[in-house]
């Protein structure tokens, strides 16, 4: 028989196939999540500066601790409250253009704040255009570009994201204190504005919306993924799924205990363990130093429970992680010194290790009780870590200035761990609620 009798699925001779086409040696999945990785590390900086500015501030216009704080709660609140919205919009608008938005609102906020004579006005630029900002960028968007992009290693790449929040304040505390320190507070303000801008033109460049868009599935997806669903405004979706997450007895609790979440770490720690440090007579340079080393294990501490998220229960964890935090924070009022001693050191490894290592297992929890709808119900359950954070981020300012010290607010923070390894002991009860299908 020759080649023109051949029988039809018969392979043509090699020389007559079309060249296959060359799989790329690195997924793309990981270059969206290199990009999404800077994103969140400049979020993180950014929003740590106002911690940075509390004594100076004060200093120069004489505004007191709880008026600073009131800043930095509204803040928190939109930070927290944008995003679940945000999630709907990148679904709507996209990825990228959700994110070069909110970069620019930052930007535009902070320079402005270099201009302001009055609480308001610190308010209104720190307080709500950063927080809407940065809220955009919160942790629904690490949640978004996981489960768009990844099936396999989705628990370590959310806490690769997640950890970069502590690596932004590695980069920008010792950086801004130290400019606070010799320009003054406003030059900090300049580099944060600078650098929003600066980390927009990477998204512009390279961020893309889904797999599909370049012909790719996802990372370690053996069959496309469901098409996203279509119709509804972003508003109008948003609040659909918080009406049916709220029915949720295990949307109440995921929300309670990520509100202790909050208010034990960026609203408290966060927000005033540099001027606490400060009290008991550490300059703020070395303050920023330990907070920033806090970030160096919260990296190790979070992509570790990223691992651990993908091999173990994810509510055992987060009963291991808020009882061991709670322990941290009971004890720390006895550690502060008026020099580098080593009990704060210690404070600061096993209090970092564990920062913000609930949220993979947190992000775990949504999947599988939420499925499709998870990087919006994770929006409103991180709303609800934001609202923890910012009522005590203002309740501890109004202590310091009341009480001539934090002690009153390390002993509360403590007792609500106890409340967070209780709520998740109550989950640890219920069976997921509906089936988790693929993100899309």
């Amino acid at each position: 028989m020759n080649e023109t009798d051949a029988p039809t699925g018969t392979p043509a001779p090699a020389d007559t196939l079309p060249a296959p086409a060359r799989a790329p040696r690195v997924h793309y999945a990981w270059v969206v999540a290199g990009v999404s990785l800077l994103v969140l590390l400049g979020s993180a900086g950014f929003r740590s500066t106002p911690s940075l500015m509390m004594d100076a501030l004060h200093t120069e216009f004489g505004w007191s601790m709880g008026t600073i704080s009131s800043a930095t709660s509204v803040n928190l609140t939109l930070y927290g409250l944008t995003a679940p919205f945000a999630a709907a919009l990148m679904d709507r608008f996209g990825v990228r253009l959700v994110v070069v938005c909110a970069l620019l609102t930052i930007s535009v906020g902070a320079g402005l704040t270099m201009l302001m004579r009055e609480p308001w006005q610190l308010v209104l630029c720190w307080g709500v255009l950063v927080g809407l900002g940065s809220g955009s960028m919160a942790g629904a968007f690490a949640t978004t570009i996981t489960g768009r992009w990844f099936r396999a290693r989705q628990g370590l790449v959310t806490g690769v994201l997640t950890a970069a929040g502590a690596a932004g304040n590695l980069v920008f505390l010792p950086v801004g204190a130290w400019l606070v320190e010799q320009h003054g507070w406003r030059s900090a303000v300049v580099v944060v504005s600078l650098a929003a801008s600066a980390v927009a033109v990477p998204v512009l460049l390279l961020m893309r919306e889904r797999p599909a868009d370049l012909g790719l599935l996802p990372y370690g997806a053996t069959e496309p993924p469901p098409a996203p669903a279509a119709g509804g405004g972003a508003l109008v979706r948003s609040l659909r799924v918080l009406r049916e997450a709220a029915r949720s007895r295990a949307f109440w609790l995921l929300a309670g205990s990520f509100a202790i979440c909050g208010a034990t770490t960026a609203g408290l720690v966060g927000t005033h363990f540099i001027p606490a440090a400060h009290d008991h007579g550490l300059p703020v340079t070395t303050a920023a130093g330990l907070l920033a080393l806090i970030g160096v294990f919260d990296v190790i501490g979070t992509v570790a429970s990223g691992w651990f998220t993908d091999r173990f229960d994810a509510g055992r964890l987060l009963i291991v992680y808020y009882g061991l935090r709670g322990l941290s924070l009971l004890v720390l009022p006895q550690l502060f010194a008026g020099s580098l001693e080593p009990p704060i050191l210690a404070f600061v490894i096993f209090y970092g290790l564990d920062w913000v290592a609930t949220v993979p297992p947190t992000v775990a929890l949504c999947r599988r009780h939420f499925g499709e709808d998870a990087p919006i119900v994770f929006g409103w359950v991180l709303a609800c870590h934001q609202i923890g954070a910012a009522v005590v981020a203002s309740l501890a300012g109004f202590a310091r200035d009341a009480l001539g010290d934090y002690d009153l607010a390390w002993y509360a923070a403590g007792g609500l761990c106890a409340v967070a390894v209780l709520l998740c002991l109550a989950l640890r009860t219920g069976a997921p609620e509906r089936t988790a299908p693929a993100l899309s």
